[in-house]
């Protein structure tokens, strides 16, 4: 344990009081002078001001007296005080049993307050039974992340504030808590990590890094706090951080000079593929420079748009990680606890899981009774189908196969063995006369006009009115089954395809639509193998494949990964190798379509660019790329 000195005493005041060196002179007695001294660091703590303040702390007098005579010897350059001050302290914390903290990687719904506390609570208890001295909840916990203008709602707050007083006065005193809560204080609301001590409030750290961009907006809600926040819990200084605030350096920096033995950073940090590695390095990278211990605590859940993966883990003082907690699951364990033999996840497995949780979460947090799927025989529905069951289980899923004369026997096939395979509820009902009596209807309006993909896609927006209606009877969710690339161009039918409450692969480009059906046939065989071989079709015309009227997908993805993802102009999408008319056709369609995907049902995002809340680009645009 590193030595405390006066003016980090005097900082915990300050923190536990809310008071400013004046008003502690005035409220204490205290000569401001001699409390001036204390501040500047030029004099140690008398007796009777060590002892004050270690009853304002509710710590250990003796300790308090011991540091102060420490600092004391040293200041005065006494080496036998010093020594034998030294020895008293290590006599006192030798008695002190090694901190104990639990780590909650809790899945929260936003807006469910009371339930999210009753949750905590219980998690509370288990933990102190363990005998956990600390337990610590991610970012926002008691509120769920990200609450938007929830926030504004001055009922939501009053509600916020109501379950942190039942908290403080139904907590064991012998466990200190660490969660994530909105503060409101005077006319501003901050992102803020609230300390319980012995049932008590003892302070509120509040959020100084606030981000604004990609899915969060979070300056649209929260004003930044500007102080840092050491709290000492089992003879340990423990710095807090909350989530964007570990992503520049120069909170901990500050936060360092307390000498603190811990830092933990609660978090709301959403997946995305490959951004766990880069949580560890800057993490370890901290702590081998700080010389701290190092514990990330994450969010785990699916919350509309973004899907949070957990993966908290614990690095000691030598950059090297101590626990590591596994992805997608809700959990709970000692940071004492031995490092788990986690293999680092391959992409397509991360992705895949997060894609189960998301729709789980969603399904399961917004209360539908199940799933609806239109299987049409081709790999897209197919993995869909999958994710589902692997979300909710077969006995939720209901698969529906709507043929029309264009529907091949390979798609009948299929689709059936899809949904025996897996277990599913399977309906069949043909679309032929409902589709004729749409062309009938319309005939005298379509006279002297072409077929094109009016027609097509009347097949496709009477299979989405089918799905609507078993979804508004039976109370079960419609899955859309489009991918990022078909949305991307537009290659979806509006009120058709597209119709659903929930598109689990919004955000998974086609290419990776293949590696996720074969990632998950690894596992167990779901997906028949022509399923995944056969030219991808939406057979709304005869001897119909994609590839009429798209750019092969390997191609298409990569320049909807430059242009979307990564922003890049048609030239610079050109030098690539890309030729320039197919650039220039798809990126020209990726922007003629954003009307659709405005309408299109929410996904979750996996990508660092997906469409959804984080894209806000204009429908009316005459910008040429």
């Amino acid at each position: 344990m590193m030595n405390k000195k006066t003016t980090e005493y005097l900082v915990l005041v300050r923190q536990k009081t809310g008071f400013s060196d004046y008003k502690i002179a005035q409220k204490y007695d205290i000569n401001q002078s001699n409390l001036s001294k204390y501040s500047s660091g030029k004099a140690a703590l008398s007796e009777t001001h060590a002892w004050l303040f270690a009853n304002i702390l509710d710590i250990d007098p003796a300790e308090v007296v011991a540091n102060t005579k420490y600092e004391h010897a040293i200041n005065t350059g006494n080496n036998t005080k010093a020594i034998f001050w030294q020895e008293q302290l290590n006599k006192i914390f030798s008695d002190i049993e090694p901190i104990k903290i639990q780590i909650a990687q809790f899945n929260a719904i936003v807006g469910d307050i009371e339930s999210n506390a009753q949750k905590m609570l219980n998690l509370i208890h288990g933990a102190a039974d363990l005998g956990a001295h600390l337990i610590v909840f991610p970012e926002l916990a008691l509120t769920g992340y990200p609450p938007e203008d929830l926030l504004f709602r001055d009922g939501f707050i009053n509600q916020v504030n109501e379950q942190i007083d039942f908290l403080c006065k139904s907590v064991p005193s012998s466990i200190s808590v660490l969660f994530g809560a909105p503060n409101k204080t005077n006319e501003s609301l901050f992102n803020s990590a609230y300390c319980i001590q012995k049932n008590q409030i003892i302070h509120i750290y509040n959020k100084q890094e606030l981000p604004n961009y990609g899915v969060f907006d979070e300056k649209r809600y929260f004003s930044p706090g500007d102080e840092s926040f050491v709290f000492e819990c089992q003879k340990t200084k423990i710095g807090v951080l909350i989530c964007e605030d570990q992503w520049v350096e120069w909170p901990i920096s500050k936060l360092c000079q307390y000498n603190v033995d811990i830092v933990i950073s609660i978090n709301a940090s959403p997946f995305q593929s490959e951004k766990h590695n880069e949580r560890l390095e800057i993490c370890k990278n901290y702590a081998s420079t700080f010389d701290i211990s190092f514990i990330y605590v994450n969010m785990v859940g699916g919350q509309d748009e973004v899907v949070f993966d957990g993966n908290s883990f614990v690095v000691n003082e030598n950059g090297e990680i101590t626990l590591q907690l596994p992805e997608f699951e809700e959990l709970n364990c000692l940071h004492t606890n031995s490092i788990e033999a986690l293999e680092s996840p391959s992409e397509e497995k991360s992705i895949y899981s997060a894609l189960v949780l998301a729709t789980r979460d969603y399904i399961q947090k917004n209360s539908f009774n199940g799933a609806l799927i239109g299987l049409s025989g081709g790999i897209d529905s197919a993995l869909t189908l999958a994710v589902a069951v692997d979300a909710i289980g077969a006995d939720n899923v209901h698969a529906v196969m709507m043929p029309y004369e264009f529907t091949s026997n390979m798609s009948l096939e299929d689709s059936k063995l899809q949904a025996q395979s897996q277990g599913v509820q399977f309906s069949s009902i043909d679309i032929h006369t409902m589709v004729d009596s749409f062309n009938l209807s319309l005939k005298d309006l379509f006279v002297n006009t072409s077929l094109d993909s009016t027609e097509e896609n009347i097949q496709a927006r009477v299979r989405g009115t089918l799905l609507m209606a078993l979804s508004n009877k039976y109370h079960k969710i419609v899955l859309a089954t489009g991918n990022k690339s078909e949305m991307a161009v537009g290659y979806a039918t509006l009120y058709g395809d597209m119709c659903g409450g929930f598109a689990p692969l919004k955000d998974i480009s086609k290419t990776m639509v293949y590696k996720l059906s074969n990632y998950r046939n690894s596992i167990s065989k779901v997906i028949p193998e022509r399923v995944i071989t056969r030219p991808p079709s939406a057979e709304l015309a005869p001897n119909q494949v994609d590839q009429d009227t798209l750019p092969s997908y390997d191609v298409l993805d990569d320049i909807l990964t430059r242009f979307v993802e990564m922003k890049q102009s048609v030239s610079k999408i050109t030098e690539q190798g890309h030729n320039f008319e197919v650039v220039n056709k798809v990126t020209s369609m990726i922007l003629k379509n954003e009307y659709k995907r405005r309408q299109s049902a929410p996904g979750p995002k996996v990508s660092s660019n997906a469409f959804g809340k984080e894209r806000r680009y204009p429908m009316t645009s005459k910008f040429l790329p």
